[in-house]
């Protein structure tokens, strides 16, 4: 039965036991935290690229204030004042919106390369139309209040993976138990043919954690726009 209750400590003895010490003498929590660290990033990395449905999120409603041209994270490159995107964001899958405080239904807005210059600097009454700019989603201001959502592909895993943690992940812990014992045996024991059949057994168990996500997403219906239907909508180039 899957569990998303798997804590560090239980990876960390499985991947002491594959390396002959069960009792943690030489293989201790402390030993194998950063390695167990970077197990997980290569694990976050191939659930995004992947799309594996556990990265997928949805944002809390987001209020874009009359004429503001900027949804931007809240720290780092592109940071700005609210309104920010979710800090957890990795890629965005779409963007919607409507009018805010109003109960309408959230609309599809068109993702760009560049916002058309058709428009610049005039604001409209709705925003239509976003891009992704130096870490920023950049927008035309609205003439009204907007509310908008955020469909997007998430971090799954802290940046800094305790003992104590609890990974609350589905189907992970035998790439976790074999990549890490892997990556003790080749820095620590500096045992490559160890290292090397570890790796093997990480690389089918990553194959079988790709394959039941993208296997789960296979009965997902997309219902792509009709060709015609960009009539619906005003379009600059």
């Amino acid at each position: 039965m899957g569990t998303t209750s798997l804590t560090a400590r239980q990876v960390m003895d499985r991947s002491a036991s594959l390396m002959n010490d069960t009792a943690r003498v030489t293989y201790t929590y402390t030993a194998q935290l950063p390695y167990l660290n970077m197990a997980f990033d290569e694990l976050q990395e191939a659930f995004e690229l992947n799309n594996i449905p556990v990265t997928n999120e949805t944002s809390a409603v987001i209020t874009v204030p009359i004429g503001t041209i900027v949804i931007g994270p809240v720290d780092g490159i592109g940071a700005s004042s609210a309104p920010n995107y979710p800090s957890d964001l990795v890629e965005i899958q779409g963007l919607y919106e409507r009018l805010a405080g109003s109960n309408e239904p959230f609309v599809p807005m068109t993702q760009r390369e560049f916002l058309p210059h058709a428009i610049d600097n005039l604001a409209t009454e709705a925003l239509q139309y976003w891009i992704f700019q130096n870490q920023r989603i950049e927008l035309i201001g609205a003439l009204t209040a907007r509310e908008v959502k955020i469909d997007y592909i998430k971090k799954v895993f802290s940046d800094a993976i305790a003992e104590s943690s609890v990974i609350g992940v589905i189907n992970a812990r035998g790439f976790l138990y074999y990549r890490t014992a892997a990556l003790c045996a080749q820095f620590i024991a500096e045992n490559k043919t160890r290292a090397d059949e570890l790796n093997n057994f990480a690389q089918i168990a990553m194959d079988k954690v790709i394959g039941i996500g993208v296997k789960g997403k296979q009965s997902i219906m997309t219902r792509r726009r009709p060709f015609m239907s960009a009539y619906k909508r005003r379009s600059f180039t």
